[in-house]
């Protein structure tokens, strides 16, 4: 979720790291059953922190007339993420669902903040609605606002790429 929200591992990895450390030094005496959406939580909130810091970075940047460096730009290389699947069959089927899911990425991640959180709390982490409430600190019907817009965005946006 970090990794779609800032479009960057490194910074994904670091905000996730960030977010356990600060469950760990505040809740760490709260019961195990609670870790989970306090960890979501901390996390929503570590990758909106992200975003407003990096909207002030990035302008002042462009105001001294400094850009993103490449090497912030740099892809890292996961050796899972390229490893060969040796059960893997039919290419031009396998090429099509990377196709379509590199589009849902760039789909999802074109999402505004709120609509990207809720749909991927909802949909990929599988969270209900209080639960999202719970884990974004908005209420149901905001929850239900937002995955509404984002499902219907992405609907259109992605209905060239429909699999069998």
């Amino acid at each position: 979720m970090a990794e779609m929200s800032t479009r960057n591992r490194a910074d994904a990895l670091d905000i996730v790291q960030e977010a356990m450390i600060k469950l760990v030094r505040s809740y760490s005496d709260r019961p195990e059953s609670e870790w989970p959406g306090l960890f979501r939580r901390i996390l929503q909130n570590s990758i909106v922190d992200w975003h407003r810091k990096s909207v002030v970075k990035n302008r002042v940047m462009s105001w001294i007339g400094m850009g993103k460096s490449e090497e912030e730009d740099e892809v890292y290389d996961d050796p899972i993420q390229t490893a060969v699947d040796p059960n893997a069959q039919e290419p031009q089927r396998e090429f099509e669902r990377g196709k379509a899911t590199e589009k849902m990425m760039a789909a999802v991640t074109e999402l505004p903040l709120r609509q990207r959180q809720t749909f991927l709390l909802r949909s990929w982490e599988g969270l209900s609605v209080k639960e999202t409430a719970a884990a974004m600190g908005c209420s149901s019907g905001s929850v239900k606002t937002h995955y509404s817009r984002a499902v219907i965005s992405l609907r259109a946006k992605l209905q060239d790429y429909a699999l069998d």
